[in-house]
């Protein structure tokens, strides 16, 4: 995940083990009652941390994208990066979020998706996903691919990609936050031209782009895939991908993803003219 392309792949989180203790502790007509509070769904999964993230991946992208450009002195691009990182509130992506889980799921899908999370196995998942979000560790995940891939070969784990991607929206996920990335670099490289470009077309310019980026994240997708998931055994992917496959798990996954997506991509719009603001004195040096 290195790169102009630098992301971090957001492995969306969440298996179904059915807990007849629990069922039996409480009756449906209590659970229709309840109301499953979205908000602490959201928090129980891993998603409330890896949100929390965010500031720093989208500015560790775009501040290693403008240094690779050569065409920004270094204490700008870090400037930039600091910017950037300003204009993203993870409290606020995370009440949209949560907002649209209260919105367009129902309330046994939700309690499905906070069962789960109480889960051993939820938790020892939730511990890695969040760990390989961190910026901090992309080298790493780069560094290992080559070893990873030749450690899993043609195993049931390596097979299984193509059956957990399409589940948990993880490429799809991915390209979108790439294009973000590189919409915020856009927007800020257009500082330095004396071409007037507005956001909507540097929008679809890099939306053409989609299927090239799609080609190249999912190799990315793939190595954090393998990187992330390396010690959780087989018996526990199977679970994992189970509840991704469910209901309840392919609704939780779309409304995240889909949420994630539009609450990166609103501030970047705002972040892109401050930046021009900022910049503009130096693109007349």
């Amino acid at each position: 995940m290195m790169g102009g392309n630098k992301i971090c792949v957001f492995l969306m989180s969440a298996a179904l083990l059915g807990s007849p203790m629990l069922a039996a502790a409480t009756s449906p007509t209590a659970k229709q009652q309840q109301t499953v509070d979205a908000r602490q769904v959201l928090r129980a999964s891993p998603m409330d941390e890896i949100i929390a993230q965010y500031p720093a991946m989208m500015s560790q992208g775009i501040r290693d994208g403008l240094k690779q450009t050569g065409q920004v002195p270094p204490m700008i691009a870090d400037a930039v990066g600091y910017a950037v990182s300003n204009g993203f509130n993870p409290q606020k992506i995370e009440q949209q979020v949560a907002a649209r889980l209260q919105a367009e799921l129902s309330n046994g899908q939700l309690q499905a998706v906070a069962d789960w999370y109480n889960t051993p196995v939820a938790q020892k998942i939730s511990r890695m996903e969040v760990a390989a979000s961190a910026p901090a560790v992309w080298p790493q995940i780069s560094a290992q691919a080559d070893q990873l891939a030749q450690r899993f070969g043609n195993t049931d784990r390596a097979k299984s990609f193509v059956r957990f991607d399409r589940a948990s929206r993880a490429t799809q996920s991915a390209v979108d936050t790439t294009i973000a990335v590189q919409l915020g670099l856009a927007s800020t490289m257009a500082a330095f031209s004396s071409d007037s470009v507005n956001f909507e077309t540097l929008q679809k310019r890099i939306e053409s782009q989609r299927p090239v980026l799609k080609g190249v994240v999912e190799q990315q997708v793939f190595n954090s895939y393998l990187y992330a998931y390396q010690d959780i055994s087989g018996a526990e992917m199977e679970q994992y991908l189970r509840f991704l496959e469910s209901d309840a798990g392919a609704a939780f996954t779309r409304v995240v993803s889909s949420g994630v997506k539009q609450a990166i991509i609103e501030p970047v719009e705002s972040i892109g003219e401050q930046l021009g603001q900022f910049l503009a004195p130096q693109a007349t040096k």
